[in-house]
């Protein structure tokens, strides 16, 4: 029996995140673009320039409300015409709100993005906000937040952020709002919340894809071209400002069979140059099943499923300042709450004290950068990683630069920038979890004062 000759592996091309062209419409509004041979399903995001604290005192949950209601109507369709339309071209159409501001989204086939783009246009031109669709989407609202108070994760979220940030900060406060902020809205107020921050001239276009044989210049300009709007002044964007001084809080939950954990503070942001290192280091601390926290408290331990730190940017200033989350989170069983916190602070000693290993370094670039090809086979990857950098005001080129940074960092400033990140001392603790059993173990740990929250 003849075989056909064994396939032979070629040479690996050198591969770079993409860059995109950059222009303007003549209504202000940027145009990001990035061509992608072979992706047939052409990925756009809109960023708007609508940040939470822009919402009225009292109306937290306007912005996410607004978004939400984008495809819900136009002055063209009804919310049902405009899903059937959707529908027709095979597109989806998403939208939330978050500190930056809005960000709209859409998924259309490339041969239907006349069609999905005209939509997209429409939903931010002349959004109907029926009075009908809106009292339904806050009453969804409405429906969502004891769901979210009941999920452990969820609600050690929120008091952390309750924790960190001062009372009077919006990042205090729950992104999409408490149930007494989003009984209040109502149309008016998201039509006041539109007119008065959405804006061409303020916004960002990123459309990513095959766009060989698509003449996008004018079809941006028949379709998101038509969208009309003043131009604003910049907003002032507040400085983040945090109390990260050690504590503990437990958030009871009487007969809780797991406790969560979420220990966090707050560090730089991507425009710091510790950026690249805070995330190695992260990555090795607890970034994969290989860490050193899953190693110690899953494998060797067997407390939890796994536990996991990471680095989650907050918000961003045309300056170059902002602020990142730095967090470790997880779940164990409440018997081996107390000594499962023990370990985890023995694992951060002893990083400080011994340093990661080459090894470690070692495993997580290739981990970070070795894949990063397969993370960005989508056009919809692509379209929302240069979203990002618009949000976070980074260069065009940042996350090219960002992988090659990663792939030259070495492990002492790997180590040092994760020590600095998670200091033992520094760090806001919240459990989630029955403080009957767990309050009296926390507390002989000797990790900071411990106090506990009820409901």
């Amino acid at each position: 029996m003849d075989f056909h000759p064994r396939p032979q592996a070629g040479t690996a091309k050198p591969w770079a995140f993409p860059a995109p062209e950059r222009g303007e419409l003549a209504n202000g509004l940027t145009v990001l673009r990035c061509h992608r041979p072979g992706q047939q399903i052409v990925a756009v995001e809109i960023n708007l320039d609508a940040p939470l604290d822009a919402e009225p005192a009292g109306l937290e949950g306007v912005a996410t409300i607004m978004a939400r209601a984008f495809n819900e109507g136009t002055d063209k369709h009804s919310a049902e015409e405009f899903a059937a339309e959707l529908e027709r071209c095979g597109a989806t159409m998403d939208a939330h709100a978050d500190h930056p501001g809005v960000r709209v989204s859409l998924e259309v086939p490339v041969s239907r993005l006349p069609m999905g783009l005209a939509l997209l246009a429409d939903a931010l031109r002349a959004p109907a906000f029926a009075d009908g669709e809106i009292e339904r989407l806050v009453r969804n609202r409405l429906d969502e937040i004891p769901h979210e108070s009941a999920n452990p994760a969820r609600r050690a979220a929120k008091e952390l952020s309750r924790q960190l940030f001062p009372a009077q900060a919006r990042m205090s406060r729950p992104r999409q709002g408490t149930e007494e902020s989003v009984a209040a809205i109502d149309a008016a107020a998201v039509r006041a919340f539109y007119e008065k921050h959405v804006r061409p001239a303020t916004g960002t276009v990123v459309v990513v894809g095959d766009l060989a044989g698509t003449d996008l210049d004018a079809l941006l300009a028949d379709t998101l071209g038509a969208w009309t709007g003043d131009t604003a002044e910049p907003r002032p964007i507040p400085p983040v400002t945090a109390d990260d001084t050690g504590r503990v809080v437990i958030v009871d939950r009487p007969g809780a069979v797991q406790t969560q954990l979420l220990i966090g503070r707050i560090g730089p942001d991507r425009h710091d140059r510790v950026w690249a290192a805070q995330i190695l280091g992260t990555y090795c601390l607890g970034g994969t099943l290989t860490s050193r926290l899953d190693r110690v408290l899953r494998e060797e331990k067997g407390y939890t499923y796994g536990v996991r730190s990471f680095a989650q940017v907050l918000r961003s200033a045309p300056d170059g300042t902002g602020a990142a989350m730095l967090a470790i989170s997880g779940s164990v069983d409440t018997p081996n709450t107390g000594p499962a916190l023990a370990d985890l602070w023995q694992v951060l000693r002893t990083l400080a004290e011994g340093g990661l290993t080459d090894a470690e370094r070692d495993t997580a670039v290739q981990n970070l950068v070795g894949v990063a090809p397969l993370k960005y086979e989508t056009a919809a990857a692509v379209a929302g990683t240069l979203a990002d950098q618009v949000e976070q005001h980074l260069p065009d080129d940042f996350q090219a630069r960002l992988y090659r940074r990663l792939a030259e960092t070495g492990t002492v400033e790997a180590t040092a920038a994760v020590v600095s990140a998670f200091p033992a001392d520094r760090l806001v603790t919240v459990l989630v979890g029955d403080a009957a059993q767990i309050e009296e173990p926390v507390k002989a740990l000797g990790i900071g004062e411990v106090s506990v929250v009820r409901g």
